[in-house]
């Protein structure tokens, strides 16, 4: 998929090819955060699991999970950000993980197909959550798990739910969902989740969260 087709498909595509390499040079928020992240994630991941990770970006989570599991998919709409991940998977000599040029709606997978699904600081970016999850749903399998860390805007800043669409439209944002924790919960609910484990490691900060696919117990791959 070219440049041009890939904008054309996925609109915000440019803004994230135009900052993917910056994005790749910027340094964690908050280091110490984001281990935690990851070590919680790991104490979930089994070495027989089939994982997907959507929204990737550069891929660093991707590549620090794949060595303890069985398979990786890592997805993202932005060509120029899969380009680093796959330069980064080559340096890093981590073999078993595979990265995608698409979105949720796109990736080619039949039901029941995946262990785990990550989804890092994405869900707020996708055009239609509630429709999403369902795809993911059924992208698990029974009893698999979504594990996400997602800021829920509209709990400490609504205000954004008019100042977003003004960046969008100046090319300085991408798309960006305001919705509160309620909302999250209902839709997670209504597509078949059941929340597991949540952290928040601040007021006002994203959850990090896990939930598990409610029509079976998960099972061994």
């Amino acid at each position: 998929m070219n440049d041009t087709t890939q904008a054309s498909v996925y609109p915000d595509a440019r803004f994230w090819d135009r900052i993917a390499k910056r994005y790749s040079r910027k340094p964690v928020a908050d280091q110490a955060v984001y281990e935690t992240k990851l070590a919680k994630t790991n104490g979930f991941l089994k070495p027989t699991d089939r994982v997907l990770d959507i929204g990737c970006g550069t891929g660093s989570t991707a590549i620090h999970h794949a060595p303890r599991v069985a398979h990786v998919l890592a997805t993202d709409i932005s060509g120029r950000m899969i380009e680093i991940a796959r330069a980064k998977a080559r340096a890093a000599e981590v073999h078993n993980i595979d990265f995608e040029v698409t979105n949720v709606e796109n990736i080619d997978a039949a039901p029941n197909s995946y262990d785990v699904i990550l989804a890092h600081s994405i869900l707020h970016l996708l055009p239609a959550l509630d429709r999403e999850l369902v795809r993911l749903h059924q992208m698990l399998k029974p009893g698999g798990l979504l594990i996400s860390s997602i800021p829920c805007i509209g709990d400490f800043f609504p205000l954004f739910r008019y100042i977003g669409p003004a960046g969008r439209f100046l090319g300085v944002l991408p798309r960006v969902n305001v919705f509160s924790k309620a909302d999250l919960d209902r839709w997670l609910s209504a597509a078949g989740f059941e929340i597991e484990e949540e952290w928040m490691p601040r007021p006002k900060s994203g959850v990090y969260l896990v939930a598990r696919k409610q029509d079976g117990k998960r099972t061994e791959s």
